[in-house]
């Protein structure tokens, strides 16, 4: 049973960075990618803490630390999108701000 946890949250982290890695056009294709390797080692913390016996309290401060992560991307998004009118990553390169 471990065999398959661990073997889908590895196909789950190899899946995660190719779509970060190939999806660059947009800013929040680039957040979702790294939203979703997030959650992949949350769900690698929750499952090795149940195997192991210990307690959750890493793996709920991972979770907090997501949590605050993804809001600050998207107030970045927010933010870049108000004051340059799109979200493609190549542009970015062009800005002179």
């Amino acid at each position: 049973m471990m065999f398959y946890t661990e073997g889908s949250v590895g196909l789950g982290l190899v899946v995660g960075s190719l779509s970060f890695i190939l999806n660059y056009g947009h800013l929040l294709s680039s957040l979702l990618s790294l939203e979703f390797l997030s959650l992949m080692i949350y769900w690698w913390l929750s499952v090795s803490s149940v195997y192991t016996g210990k307690d959750f309290f890493f793996a709920l401060f991972y979770l907090v630390m997501v949590a605050c992560e993804g809001v600050l991307g998207l107030s970045l998004l927010i933010s870049s999108v108000y004051s340059h009118g799109v979200d493609y990553m190549k542009s970015y390169s062009t800005l002179s701000c």
